[in-house]
């Protein structure tokens, strides 16, 4: 009798522990990996097409940095964006058409400032400049129009979780030992994690110029563009001019190395921060714990300089609010702190986010009550605090940390400067850039004559929109043959800092998708689908390819 229930129960163990299995397994036609924007789109895309597709999202908020705090967008051309990249700010649009969205200021006060265009186009029904909220709720309206399956908080196992057989990844696993089995992965991260843990080829940092024959890559000592370097003399040590007394913070005592070689650095990452000036929802700057004044003697001393160029981009969205980006020689660039992000442990990796939060929290704390800030300055910033109605759920800051760069694949095609400039020819595009070639800041160093200045920071125009290779979204058919990358794409430094951009890579969350639904029609590799074919199917999907 008593060996019976052993059994039975043992027997209910096992169906049990079944059952729990099968209940930690899933599985789609296309598997995404994140939560951004791209990913979105992508998922939008497949089941536009008829494909399931589960997308499996480290992230509790979509959008990444379209909803996480960058509402004035970048956006270069606008007449190269199209498809769902388009629909998803013709949305936008129809939001801001209501009377009801204008709560703390009135439609026609807001005027129509944009990124180089008008920010609401009425003629195109587009409106490229708007809040956090809207766009994350933009994403959400998609996942609940097209019953999008959306995993959150589910984070890859990068040491196990990925399974390739015969070049093919067939699941991966997250962090809570959920399964997700596909005939196709998109990873549409910033920072390339299921690419890599796939064993694909890829870069971190600068290539030498002598690597794919460019003029911008590379170490770029000497070269100053835009407004963010020292214009004035300004010393890096404690005590100014003495050398034994020990650096400032933020300023490396490495040497920036020699023009136009490669180096593992990364351009500097911040928050797009949402900021108001609406005494009703604003919240006052926080004190962070652990603030020290002394980590902005560096800003004190450009203000001292006569340096008075503080709001150059709070940059206006709608409702008195702002996109506040980086702007002078010191600013929310947290500048060469980043450079073990993109292979760090998730541990690391938020102690990184979380450094980078602590001091930009503290430089505005720094600029709305320190006396060394000119008192101008002190007074205008006093009107200003955190977006209440922002990013609710964490006080008030971005969920989001501007990767401006981590990974990059190097793929079956590698898109350069050349062909930013339209300097070769493009067979299979899938998409258009326009946007110029930009990198932030990469190191703040001391130069020989005993001074402290910034390098990295590059602007170059195109001469025109270029095309953007379907190569530069595959890995080498060596490698993986079901994996497209439409984030983390195939392309050196400074090519990518043109193709970084929220509306392209859109773009290629979509061109992605279309190209995993081919493959698997035909079942075949990605590296295999006739152009011709995809090119049909991305023309009547209303993306812009030339």
């Amino acid at each position: 009798m008593i060996n019976r229930l052993i059994f039975a129960v043992v027997l209910l163990w096992i169906c049990q522990s079944c059952k729990t299995a099968d209940q930690q397994a899933f599985e789609a036609d296309i598997i995404i990996y994140g939560g951004t924007a791209s990913a979105i789109i992508a998922a939008v895309q497949a089941k536009q097409s008829g494909k399931s597709v589960i997308v499996v999202s480290p992230d509790k908020h979509l959008g990444g940095l379209s909803s996480g705090g960058l509402g004035f967008t970048d956006t270069g051309d606008k007449s190269t964006i199209g498809g769902l990249a388009r629909d998803f700010y013709h949305r936008v649009y129809l939001h801001y058409e209501d009377s009801a969205a204008w709560r703390w200021q009135r439609h026609a006060e807001y005027g129509n400032k944009g990124q180089g265009t008008p920010a609401m186009d009425g003629d195109a029904r587009t409106m490229w400049i708007f809040e956090p909220h809207v766009a994350e709720q933009v994403f959400e309206d998609y996942v609940k129009e097209f019953d999008i399956e959306v995993r959150r908080d589910e984070w890859l196992d990068r040491d196990a979780g990925v399974v390739v057989e015969d070049g093919r990844i067939r699941s991966i696993t997250t962090l809570s030992g959920t399964t997700y089995r596909g005939k196709m992965f998109i990873d549409a991260t910033y920072e390339g994690d299921l690419m890599a843990a796939a064993g694909v080829s890829y870069h971190v940092g600068r290539e030498a110029n002598s690597v794919y024959g460019e003029k911008w890559n590379g170490i770029q000592t000497g070269v100053l563009h835009h407004y963010h370097w020292f214009a004035s003399d300004i010393s890096p040590y404690k005590i100014p001019g003495d050398s034994t007394s020990g650096l400032l913070y933020g300023v490396s005592n490495e040497p920036p190395g020699i023009y136009g070689q490669g180096d593992h650095r990364l351009q500097a990452y911040c928050f797009r921060m949402c900021l108001s000036n609406h005494p009703d929802n604003r919240v006052a700057f926080p004190k962070p714990d652990g603030y020290n004044p002394e980590n902005y003697e560096l800003l004190a001393r450009v203000f001292a300089s006569g340096w008075r160029e503080t709001f150059e981009k709070f940059d206006p969205i709608p409702n008195r609010k702002t996109d506040t980006n980086n702007h002078g020689p010191f600013s929310t660039d947290f500048i060469g702190m980043n450079y073990d992000y993109p292979e760090a442990s998730y541990e690391r990796r938020r102690e990184i986010i979380k450094e980078h939060e602590d001091y930009q929290k503290g430089l505005m704390y720094f600029l709305a009550n320190d006396p060394d800030v000119p008192t101008e300055v002190r007074e205008e910033m006093a009107q200003w605090g955190l977006a209440k109605d922002e990013f609710t759920d964490n006080d008030n800051w971005p969920h989001q940390l501007y990767i401006r760069e981590a990974r990059r694949m190097v793929g079956q095609y590698v898109m350069t400067e050349h062909d930013t400039f339209s300097e070769r020819e493009i067979t299979d595009p899938v998409g258009m850039g326009s946007y110029m070639l930009d990198s932030h800041n990469v190191q703040r160093y001391i130069k020989p004559n005993g001074y402290v200045q910034n390098e990295g920071d590059i602007g170059v125009h195109p001469k025109q929109p270029y095309q953007i290779a379907y190569g530069a979204l595959i890995p080498k058919a060596s490698e993986c043959t079901n994996l497209l990358v439409p984030v983390c794409v195939s392309s050196s430094h400074i090519a990518f800092g043109s193709i970084r951009m929220e509306p392209v890579f859109m773009i290629l969350g979509q061109s992605a998708a279309a190209a995993a639904v081919l493959a698997i029609d035909n079942a075949t590799n990605v590296q295999d689908i006739g152009y011709s074919l995809l090119e049909r199917v991305l023309i009547d999907a209303g993306q812009i390819l030339r």
